[in-house]
């Protein structure tokens, strides 16, 4: 028990507490309450000595008036210097002593002036009342034992000392009533003794049950704390950030009161621990999450860890203007750390964050609204190239919140046939034949209005969808153009989800079987501008792809920092050049860095496509530079499969003479 009341902070730490401590401490905890009690106690002890008046007139009526007289004074003396000792807030010792003594003073006032009666006989029998004195001073009032056992051997002493010089009184009868004092006296101190042990014991046991008490609310708030921390960065995570926003919700709900979200995204973290390793990339989210604290506090407002590598951070509203400044100091101060980040996409080498912003508005239905519009905000920023702050505008195309509705669709669009496949061709106009077609996925709603693929393909990889919709479009490819012949080689964009799947592989090689085709007449694209991490599961899949026959493209070259990483690790058929450096070739310096990038492809020894060929001068300067294989709405626009052996947007006879 007594490694509680350490616990508990009775005692110093580290100690363990005397029996002396432990009794110093139940003086402490009782001293108000036995000053009540003292005092409580005199008043009814002072009443009761006053009363018995009456029978002073019925067994000594002689000296009645002296005995009452002093009933009276020490009464009302006791009384009044008990009054002045609590005002003045004397200890409950004193006032113990007081009262203990007003009873022996009590006593001995009353035995005096008894004993000048002449009703001797009376006076004999009356004596035995003394022992209610002694019996108060050791039941009736809740006196610690020493004072009670003093104030009890005190009355004895009275009454023995008067039993030896009241004459009258036969030797017999004296030994008599001195034998019954003196049982008195030892009975009454031992149950007054018992009594305090009691008390104290029960002191003990509750001390104990109080320190129990305590220590299980200690444990308690730990394991509330502990439940409610992040254990990593020491900030508060989402459950503990989850009952911050209903309390700021309640607070809108009730009086209006704005307040906004940022949810901040660690760009490019998962590249930031495969470059330096999982402690580092700790130690960076701990260095990020105390810089976050320190700004938050400066300005009033709530942090948590969301989870992995997100941040949320809650906040009331000022003004639109004060949040996004808010936003963009967090965003600058993050840079202003420059942790190292070397393993980034985007060329710059230092770890930044995305934020998106959103605010309660009178539309916002419900809390997690807020957080919803603050996450699609996020999404936009992190889509519009990382490291900005993204304020989320219903309004917006970025931030438009479709995804329910869109998730909702593609869940059944397999199957209600709301999804279809468009095809735009690749010509070598070399030869002025089409040699390959590549697959478009086009959506609609159920009212007929088309869902374009910027729009629906991000939310097909969140909710998972992508991969039923993409071996629909490998099995449907296969089914409507290969094995009908209408083209040699169809290609299909698939998704890094897809490409994870450890039964990929096996889907596309029993497709092939079940429609007969050589793997090589299927082109599977990989963009190198997604969000697609290079790990040995992609690689494997890609390899056991290549094994089947199956050929492998890279698509939209130069878009992105990984495509020299893939052309280091993966032999690719095919690999396409984004549109955006041909659309650049009107300039010198445009120009000179398609030549480069041709020639990289070249020394690699795969086949070259050029995307985006617009206008008869796109098609020409390809064909001078020797690329024959090109795609582009000059060369025939995505079309449905029954149309896809009559697209010719101009006779290549025609177009074959215009080059010469």
């Amino acid at each position: 028990m007594l490694h509680m009341f350490a616990e508990a902070g009775y005692v110093a730490a580290g100690t363990t507490p005397s029996p002396e401590d432990l009794r110093d401490l139940y003086v402490r905890e009782s001293e108000r309450g036995r000053r009540r009690v003292t005092r409580k106690g005199l008043w009814i002890a002072v009443v009761a000595y006053l009363a018995y008046s009456l029978t002073d007139y019925l067994f000594i009526p002689d000296v009645a008036y002296y005995t009452v007289a002093g009933r009276l004074v020490v009464g009302v003396c006791a009384l009044a210097i008990l009054e002045v000792l609590i005002y003045a807030g004397a200890r409950s010792g004193l006032i113990d002593t007081v009262a203990a003594t007003a009873v022996s003073v009590a006593y001995l006032v009353w035995i005096l002036t008894a004993q000048m009666s002449s009703a001797v006989e009376a006076l004999s029998y009356y004596m035995v009342f003394g022992a209610i004195f002694m019996m108060s001073v050791n039941l009736f009032f809740s006196f610690r034992f020493p004072v009670a056992l003093t104030a009890s051997a005190a009355n004895m002493l009275i009454f023995l000392g008067t039993l030896y010089l009241y004459s009258p009184m036969l030797p017999l009868y004296k030994l008599i009533l001195g034998a019954f004092c003196i049982s008195c006296f030892i009975f009454t101190s031992y149950v007054n003794l018992k009594l305090n042990r009691e008390r104290y014991n029960v002191f003990l046991n509750a001390l104990e049950a109080r320190v129990q008490h305590n220590a299980a609310e200690e444990r308690g708030k730990a394991l509330l704390l502990l439940s409610n921390t992040d254990s990593l960065t020491g900030l508060e995570n989402r459950r503990a950030v989850d009952e911050r926003l209903r309390d700021y919700w309640r607070r809108w709900l009730d009086h209006r009161s704005m307040f906004y979200v940022l949810l901040l995204d660690v760009d490019y973290f998962k590249r930031y621990n495969d470059r330096y390793g999982h402690q580092e990339g700790d130690r960076c989210l701990v260095a990020v999450s105390h810089l976050l604290q320190e700004v938050v506090n400066s300005h009033g407002a709530r942090i948590a860890r969301y989870g992995g590598e997100e941040f949320i951070i809650i906040a009331q509203q000022q003004s639109v203007e004060d949040a996004i400044a808010f936003a963009e100091a967090i965003k600058s101060a993050i840079r202003a750390l420059a942790l190292p980040h070397e393993n980034r996409r985007d060329g710059t080498s230092i770890v930044t964050v995305s934020i998106g912003l959103s605010f309660a508005r009178n539309q916002t239905k419900h809390l997690d609204r807020v957080v919803h519009e603050a996450d699609l905000a996020l999404y936009a920023a992190k889509k519009g190239g990382r490291n900005t702050v993204v304020v989320f505008d219903p309004g917006d195309a970025r931030t438009r919140d479709d995804e329910e509705d869109i998730a909702a669709i593609l869940k059944v669009a397999v199957n209600h046939q709301l999804v279809s496949l468009v095809y735009q061709p690749i010509r070598n106009v070399q030869t002025g034949r089409v040699a390959a077609a590549e697959a478009l996925m086009r959506l609609r709603r159920p009212d007929g209005t088309s869902i374009a693929p910027v729009d629906f393909i991000p939310v097909a990889e969140r909710s998972g969808s992508i991969i039923e919709l993409g071996r629909w479009a490998i099995r449907t490819v296969c089914s409507d153009i290969l094995a009908g012949n209408k083209v040699e080689v169809a290609s299909v964009n698939v998704s890094p989800i897809e490409l994870k799947m450890s039964d990929f592989s096996s889907f596309v090689a029993s497709t092939l079987s079940d429609f007969g085709l050589a793997g090589a007449r299927l082109a599977l694209e990989i963009t190198e501008g997604m969000e697609l991490e290079i790990d040995q599961d992609v690689v494997r899949c890609i390899n056991d792809l290549r094994k089947l026959g199956v050929q492998v493209w890279l698509d939209d070259f130069g878009t992105g920092f990984a495509g020299l990483s893939w052309l280091r690790l993966i032999e690719f058929d095919t690999v396409k050049i984004d549109r955006s450096f041909l659309h650049d070739c009107n300039t010198e310096k445009g120009r000179r860095m398609m030549l480069d990038i041709i020639g990289l492809l070249r020394n690699r020894g795969t086949r070259i496509l050029v995307e985006g060929v617009e206008t008869i001068e796109h098609q020409r300067l390809m064909q001078q530079y020797g690329i024959h294989q090109l795609q582009g709405y000059y060369l025939g626009r995505p079309a449905a499969a029954d149309q896809l052996q009559s697209i010719n947007v101009l006779p290549f006879d025609m177009m074959k003479s215009r080059v010469g």
